[in-house]
């Protein structure tokens, strides 16, 4: 009886000490994966929107992506993270696609297929659409869909009402925004489209955060 009271004794201190570990992990995970949002500062004119935004340094949207070329498309998520140059975007689709991954920098951009196989992409475009049959505007596209043009290429813009980019021209895409919504305490893109001759890109953005 006396040992049977010392073994349980220990189990119960065990027990204990694995549920304070536990607690001790994910506390200090979710410390080590969080990172402070922040809001935006007021954009109250269209130069004031540009300039801030294209400043920009740290930030990731989530949402949805159709992707039309031709008589095939598909829907799937869609995720871009950007940091300083470097940016990592994750679209996933049927089709055979999976999830691909583009990343890179200014310099450098990589595609991770959905076996792991990664390619470098010389040109980004190009390479998508004889790969997959459509393609998505990698180097233009963190700015469009902040709502301002590519500041290193030349743009034809139109703005709506209250200020904001409604449409532009750039390189061989045309890009609509047919709605912002409040995010981070300013009005951001919601819905873009994105048409080329060859492939018709539409994303739904649910969440933007920026970070400090």
């Amino acid at each position: 009886m006396f040992a049977s009271d010392i073994l349980q004794r220990r189990r119960d201190s065990w027990a204990r000490s694995l549920a304070t570990l536990a607690a001790i992990l994910v506390t200090v995970s979710g410390c080590a994966s969080s990172r402070p949002v922040i809001d935006l500062p007021e954009l109250s004119s269209w130069e004031r929107r540009q300039e801030v935004l294209s400043k920009l340094s740290s930030w990731e949207f989530k949402g949805r992506i159709a992707i039309k070329a031709g008589d095939e498309g598909f829907n799937g998520k869609f995720r871009w993270t950007q940091t300083g140059d470097e940016f990592s975007a994750t679209v996933g689709g049927p089709l055979g696609v999976g999830t691909v991954r583009i990343e890179g920098d200014d310099q450098t951009i990589v595609l991770t297929d959905k076996d792991g196989v990664e390619t470098l992409l010389v040109d980004p475009e190009i390479e998508l659409y004889y790969r997959y049959g459509w393609t998505i505007p990698v180097s233009s596209l963190r700015y469009w869909a902040l709502g301002i043009p590519d500041p290193d290429r030349a743009a034809t813009t139109a703005l709506d009402d209250d200020g904001r980019l409604a449409s532009l021209e750039q390189g061989n895409w045309q890009v609509t925004i047919s709605r912002y919504k409040e995010s981070a305490g300013q009005s951001l893109p919601h819905t873009l489209t994105a048409i080329n001759p060859d492939t018709r890109v539409r994303m739904v953005i649910d969440t933007w955060s920026f970070f400090d």
